[in-house]
């Protein structure tokens, strides 16, 4: 078992981008929340193209960083497949069907005025 230690937000980060790199996710966008919100440092929201595919790519993401960090993240949304919230506190990550991030445009909210979010 890897070593335990407590992670920077930016290590955690780093990791989280690239087990969803490594899984295929789609259209994944990065949002700092540094000094905006109390809720993490980081926002990651990423897309899968099948409720397969996004389980499959949360349930990895939750077990590389328990065996790399120790970590227990809370997850929701699963077994459903549509979108699932992974928070490791720092990092909150949200996987999506396409149909589903679309709906929700969740970086919207997040994303510095102008900037465009990914379609």
């Amino acid at each position: 078992m890897a070593a335990q230690f407590q992670p920077t937000s930016e290590e955690l980060l780093e990791r989280i981008l690239t087990s969803l790199d490594e899984d295929k996710a789609e259209d994944v966008v990065q949002i700092d929340l540094q000094g905006k919100s109390s809720i993490g440092d980081y926002m990651v929201v990423a897309s899968g193209r099948s409720t397969r595919q996004v389980a499959a790519m949360s349930e990895k993401l939750v077990e590389k960083l328990k065996h790399e960090f120790g970590m227990s993240c809370k997850i929701e949304g699963k077994d459903a497949g549509d979108w699932v919230l992974i928070d490791t506190g720092d990092v909150i990550v949200h996987i999506f069907r396409p149909e589903v991030r679309e709906f929700y445009q969740l970086e919207k909210m997040w994303m510095p005025q102008g900037a465009d979010a990914p379609t």
